[in-house]
């Protein structure tokens, strides 16, 4: 029995267009996959896709579901105040829709957002000097990420304003004492640039932890691993290697993401 229809969630796709069904699909595989390597918090945090349009409408998950549970059809439709825009037998976090409504409202750019509260990422968060640039992966993001300090559980929408200046023309954000946040223009995009970012916080986390002095490669090193990976280059894209594989994974374990 699949995922949606032991929830008993009825079938979208007859009811928006091919392109948002296909925005649904890669936005579920999101959830599986955020699940999957173990960043989710329960059913806390958020992910989101815009939906091509003018209405500045957005899909994010619903309230009360795993992340490994989220479906195509499952996926709410929202507008930047949080009003569901097409019925659904589910409810939404208006937390979620502090930060993600912001990204979405001022950036157009970016169209999809991740943010998670990984135990690594927190932990990372937490520390004063931020991300260090002790590992091949933090090097490939590390003049990628802005930072943002922590104001309370994202309810206000007065922070959206200070949450766009402090990310600027960053792809990933460490939220001070919260977690981590990363856009793309894509789903693959976005996931790629998380991917680095998390796995940059656990080693760093796992480095500090051996208690040994840690080396810092040296900033013309530091340069040439940014020139060499930048993720915003046209070659690295990620929607060119990098997710296929990902869909195939998910495919394998459960496929019911598709629903």
């Amino acid at each position: 029995m699949s995922a949606a229809q032991e929830l008993e969630t009825p079938s979208v796709q007859s009811q928006v267009s091919a392109e948002e069904w296909q925005l649904r699909v890669d936005l579920a595989a999101l959830y599986r996959l955020v699940a999957h390597y173990g960043w989710d918090d329960y059913i806390f945090t958020h992910i989101s896709i815009r939906v091509p349009g003018p209405e500045h409408h957005f899909l994010m998950n619903p309230f009360g579901l795993m992340f490994d549970e989220i479906t195509a059809s499952s996926l709410i439709k929202i507008d930047l105040e949080g009003n569901i825009m097409l019925p659904s037998p589910y409810k939404v976090n208006a937390a979620g829709f502090t930060i993600h409504g912001a990204i979405h409202m001022s950036a157009p750019e970016h169209n999809c957002v991740i943010h998670t509260h990984s135990e690594d990422g927190v932990g990372v968060s937490a520390q004063k000097q931020g991300l260090l640039p002790i590992s091949q992966h933090a090097m490939q993001v590390i003049k990628d990420v802005s930072y943002h300090d922590f104001e309370g559980i994202a309810l206000d929408h007065d922070e959206r304003p200070r949450l766009i200046e402090d990310l600027a023309d960053k792809h990933c954000m460490i939220l001070r004492n919260h977690g981590l946040m990363s856009v793309g223009k894509t789903a693959a995009d976005a996931f790629f640039r998380h991917f680095f970012l998390e796995r940059s916080c656990t080693m760093q986390i796992k480095a500090m932890a051996g208690g040994s002095e840690l080396i810092t490669p040296s900033q013309s090193v530091q340069d040439n691993v940014d020139s060499q990976a930048n993720m915003s280059r046209p070659d690295l894209r990620a929607e060119s290697f990098a997710w296929a594989p990902l869909i195939r994974k998910l495919d394998r374990l459960d496929s019911s993401f598709r629903d």
